[in-house]
């Protein structure tokens, strides 16, 4: 199930810690297995996992792509990983987990936004952009993964 969190303080204020611990805390429930903690000044993000498709450290999140410019956290399940996972594969890819959050992560990289074209399944994830400092935030279409923010 998992369960992702974060804060995006737009006055520029840096995302204090305890903060997004306290979150943390709170959906601690929907992922006993691990947890994880992103901060990039402004930008915070909080990961509680329930491992289920790739059950090693691999699938660790907040996840970094292999240049650590983009962080992902992600819940639900993008059931058509495996397929866009061979595609990106033939493209030039390399993988170092077999999670469908890594799919997302370079699928984003790949294709940006229109990624989005690409998935079928249940999730809710943000993607952070260091270099360009933007966060991108997706649910899926139906709202099975809701996603609620203020």
């Amino acid at each position: 199930m998992c369960g992702i969190c974060g804060i995006i303080n737009f006055n520029n204020k840096p995302v204090k810690q305890p903060l997004i611990r306290k979150m943390m805390k709170k959906i601690k429930h929907r992922g006993p297995d691990d947890e994880g903690i992103y901060i990039d000044n402004n930008v915070g993000f909080g990961f509680v996992r329930l491992s289920i498709l790739d059950l090693s450290s691999q699938g660790h999140q907040p996840m970094l792509d292999d240049n650590g410019r983009y962080i992902i956290i992600h819940n639900g399940e993008v059931y058509n990983y495996i397929e866009i996972r061979e595609e990106l594969k033939k493209i030039g890819y390399k993988f170092r987990s077999n999670t469908d959050t890594e799919v997302i992560l370079k699928s984003y990289i790949e294709w940006g936004i229109n990624c989005l074209n690409k998935f079928n399944g249940m999730w809710a994830f943000a993607i952070y952009d260091k270099k360009l400092k933007k966060v991108f935030i997706s649910r899926d279409r139906y709202g099975i993964k809701p996603f609620y923010y203020f």
